[in-house]
């Protein structure tokens, strides 16, 4: 946000070692603030300390370009936090963030002015793929009438079993099928190009090439909650997040201590807890030598996945989108074919930057008119690129809108671009530009940090991982540090039951 709203949010650096605490938060990302909202509502005394001289990790907002033009740093929409377990407890509404809801919630256009529009309701997107309708209607119907229990199952630790077991097998058959070989899918579950068009752009979302479990996985949760509770976006940008959780924090004594990257244990106050929203690289670093050699080993092991360049534009005016329907969606999926998002990603995995790559693009102004001077408009697009690429890869991204929007490069006022290799100087945890913090592999999915019961709990009594390299991953949900949190308490402080988060 502006610095007027930074300063009317209370946040402010002090003195590292000021006070004690019950427990102590390294990083104040979505997962930190969440265990941080949780440990606070418990009773207990609790300090966030952030490296960064604002709060919020990949939910911040600010003027990257243009003053005036207001842009995410990471995080723009959020599925995941109007499903996620532990936002839906928070009430984001009830704290003043007002999730506003794209008419489309993605589309993924194609060459020759078609598109692919994933609505709200259901019938309408399948009434729209023609032949492929009734396929996409059997695929997500059964998951969005259960999607609580389908956002349950994603978002739990993925260690206990789920709440709704149904609802998990049917999501466990669907990611089976869709990462099998061809001839097992049966190729005629969908006849025309257009629906595995959207259903890859939507799976590419892991950074990893379409077809294989992970990708399959996020594809089929993130399509489910297009339909289930949309894909929102927050009025004024994701920053209204970060300021809700820490307006809880305040309001129960807690304190967020910015401007101080922790280098060490030693350095921090006494406090039976300690949660770090951190990598298992920057882990090692703080905790020094502390750990036990095998589990350093297997942190060490912790691999990091492909990498985002992030272009953010200021503009004249609205993307002139050649197929209907793309000017109202918050979100577009920018490849053209399955086949093409599947090349492109594999690239990415051999190191290789793809004469089209895959770019994710959101464009606020559909639904909200704060980010913007009237008659402007801004537009975020992410590229998939090799990990800690340092390649400007502005061009490739202009050429990719131009190809289903042309007349585009003449709207742009000014842009702003982070390469993959600068992510990390915004954000530790995004290393290499690995947005996802840790490569969506089949291991890496399940078994992320390392290879043990608790992903969350280290060797050293009352530290904790708290970060998305721990279960469930990636987005803006809290629900990492929901999972570590309520182990904290129920380990160090003897409150089995947790509070409620609102």
């Amino acid at each position: 946000m502006s610095s007027s709203s930074d300063s009317e949010s209370g946040w402010a650096g002090g003195s590292a070692s000021a006070g004690q605490a019950d427990a102590v938060i390294v990083g104040s990302g979505p997962n930190g603030l969440a265990a941080a909202v949780l440990l606070a509502r418990a009773g207990l005394t609790v300090a966030v300390h952030e490296a960064a001289d604002e709060p919020g990790g990949g939910a911040r907002t600010t003027e990257a370009h243009l003053p005036g033009f207001h842009v995410d740093t990471c995080s723009a929409v959020h599925p995941m936090a109007a499903a996620s377990p532990f936002f839906r407890t928070f009430d984001l509404a009830a704290h003043g963030v007002e999730l506003l809801q794209p008419p489309v919630a993605y589309a993924h256009p194609m060459d020759g002015g078609r598109a692919g529009l994933a609505w709200r309701d259901l019938d309408r997107t399948a009434d729209g793929l023609g032949p492929d309708g009734r396929a996409w209607r059997r695929l997500f119907g059964p998951l969005a009438e259960h999607w609580q229990g389908l956002a349950d199952a994603a978002l739990s630790d993925l260690r206990h079993p789920p709440h709704d077991p149904a609802t998990a097998l049917r999501l466990g058959r669907r990611i089976l099928t869709h990462s099998s070989p061809a001839w097992l899918r049966g190729r005629a579950r969908f006849r025309d190009h257009v629906a595995p068009a959207m259903l890859a752009g939507v799976a590419a979302h892991a950074i990893r090439p379409p077809g294989s479990a992970p990708a399959a996985a996020v594809g089929l949760v993130l399509a489910t909650l297009a339909h289930a509770v949309g894909w929102p976006l927050p009025r004024g940008g994701s920053g209204a997040i970060t300021h809700a959780l820490i307006k809880q924090i305040h309001e129960h004594g807690g304190r967020i201590i910015t401007g101080h990257r922790v280098t060490s244990l030693a350095e921090l106050p006494r406090a039976k807890a300690i949660l770090l929203d951190v990598t298992p690289a920057e882990l090692v670093r703080i905790t020094g030598d502390e750990l036990p050699a095998r589990y350093v080993r297997a942190l060490r092991r912790f691999r990091h996945g492909g990498g985002a360049t992030k272009v953010d534009f200021a503009l004249s005016g609205p993307v002139p989108w050649t197929a209907p329907g793309c000017d109202l969606a918050g979100t577009l999926h920018l490849i053209g074919t399955r086949g093409e998002a599947q090349a492109a990603e594999r690239d990415i995995l051999a190191g290789r930057h793809p004469d089209r790559p895959y770019v994710l693009a959101v464009q606020p102004g559909v639904v909200d008119p704060t980010r913007a001077p009237t008659g402007a408009d801004t537009l975020s697009a992410y590229a998939h690129v090799p990990h800690d690429s340092s390649v400007d890869v502005t061009p490739m991204v202009i050429a990719q809108v131009e190809r289903f929007a042309p007349g585009f490069r003449d709207l742009i006022l000014a842009h702003h671009t982070t390469t993959a290799a600068e992510q990390e100087r915004h954000n530790p945890n995004y290393i290499g530009g690995d947005i996802a913090a840790g490569a969506m592999t089949l291991r890496q999915t399940l078994l992320r940090p390392a290879l043990r019961w608790d992903p969350y709990a280290t060797p050293l009594p009352g530290v904790y991982l708290c970060s998305a390299s721990t279960p469930p991953g990636p987005g803006v949900h809290g629900m990492a540090g929901t999972h570590a949190a309520r182990r904290a308490l129920r380990q160090r402080f003897g409150i089995r039951t947790p509070p409620p988060t609102a």
